[in-house]
């Protein structure tokens, strides 16, 4: 069962199971906002036990409103990539602004304490982000230590150790090996995050790219790393909510 409800003006996809509720899970959409392939996969975590809230943080910005889905999929194409580049970048220059990046937080805070208010979840919400998405998991995860678990798929994070300190929530992270510019973070980012104490996992899959999860863009999707991907999250978020 779904529904659409708004948190302080943000517009939020509501994902509810039919069974016994395992806990909350906030699922963030890639740069491309909230659109059906982020819905089905709210959709999946219900089935799953979770209740789920994948907010649109987007709302009104150019790249929600003028990348069509041939734009995205031409993005992960080697003929059409360096067409599609130069547009895309100039569409999400406004996105990479401290004010949005604040203002963005804020809009996750809320959504978490209204998830986090229903009595279903028992005090227990997870986080889950694709790309964009991905990199906002560890966003929130500095400001809300209340977090139970934080799953990442392709993020960036910039931050150090003195902020990472701040992390309570053990995290998985997911990457492809052929996401070259986030995978040569990585031991970097394994190291801060092991100065800081944090509970910080990840997994590269071979001969993957970007948005390997992705099932709807079929330059990027990996259906055997997708699939392990999920098992793991399951397993993790099963493992993490009620600890």
């Amino acid at each position: 069962m779904s529904k659409v409800i708004t948190v302080d003006g943000t517009e939020v996809y509501v994902a509810e199971p039919t069974q016994e509720v395992k806990g909350g899970l906030i699922v963030i959409h890639e740069i491309w906002g909230l659109n059906d392939h982020t819905r089905d996969v709210a959709d999946r975590f219900a089935k799953q036990g979770y209740l789920v809230y994948a907010p649109e943080l987007l709302a009104g910005m150019a790249i929600k409103e003028e990348v069509t889905e041939d734009m995205q999929h031409n993005l992960f194409n080697p003929e059409k990539r360096s067409e599609v580049q130069p547009i895309l970048g100039k569409l999400m220059q406004p996105t990479q602004t401290p004010e949005f990046t604040a203002t963005t937080v804020k809009k996750l805070q809320a959504v978490f304490n209204a998830l986090l208010a229903d009595p279903k979840v028992n005090n227990r919400v997870a986080i889950l982000g694709f790309c964009f998405g991905g990199s906002y998991c560890f966003n929130l995860a500095v400001v809300e230590p209340r977090l139970k678990a934080v799953v990442p798929f392709y993020g960036h994070c910039g931050y150090p150790v003195e902020t990472l300190r701040l992390i309570s929530a053990p995290i998985l992270a997911f990457y492809g090996e052929n996401d070259r510019g986030i995978a040569a973070e990585l031991p970097d980012l394994e190291n801060r995050m092991h100065q800081a104490d944090v509970d910080f996992s990840y997994r590269v899959y071979a001969g993957t790219g970007h948005a390997f999860f992705n099932d709807t863009n079929p330059y990027a999707y990996d259906e055997t790393a997708a699939k392990d991907a999920w098992k793991r999250t399951l397993e993790f978020l099963d493992n993490s909510i009620n600890r």
